[in-house]
């Protein structure tokens, strides 16, 4: 059985785990460089309106997780959104259950809307964010990523 809850400090070194497992794989995030504990502690802190869910089985693993914050340009209004499954476990519905406790918690916050920039060529973050009735609205060509790399960023919204 999968758990939806709300991410925690203590969270911190499994989201971390997650996070370097997905980014030494490569292919679908725009982030490059290895994370640990602290720097997801300080992300999860780095605004009162940050919202953190984990997706766990029953051993308590933690399978997924999803966050959004502040947008840096829309501040208020729109909630950026990160997504990420462990490898391996996508297809079990961690997204879908990830994104229905997001998307309440980011009503009663006072989001108008929430924001996801995916990679052109991650098909699979396209589809999922598509499914849950994400629409385009923009795109960021030339983003050069830290470790040098360009990529194409499509913009998706949801409105709430």
């Amino acid at each position: 059985m999968l758990t939806v809850r709300r991410a925690a400090a203590l969270d911190a070194r499994d989201i971390a785990e997650l996070l370097n497992e997905v980014i030494a794989i490569g292919g679908t995030t725009a982030m490059t460089d290895a994370v640990d504990p602290v720097d997801v502690q300080a992300w999860m802190q780095s605004d009162p309106r940050a919202i953190w869910h984990v997706a766990e089985d029953d051993a308590g693993q933690i399978l997924g997780v999803q966050w959004i914050d502040p947008h840096p340009e829309h501040r208020d209004s729109v909630g950026q959104i990160s997504t990420f499954a462990r490898s391996g476990k996508t297809g079990l519905g961690i997204g879908s259950k990830l994104f229905e406790a997001t998307k309440q918690a980011a009503r009663m916050a006072g989001y108008a809307w929430i924001n996801a920039e995916i990679r052109a060529d991650n098909a699979g973050g396209l589809i999922y964010y598509q499914s849950r009735g994400f629409e385009d609205w923009g795109r960021i060509d030339g983003y050069v990523m830290r470790n040098g790399q360009t990529v194409t960023k499509l913009l998706k919204r949801y409105d709430l």
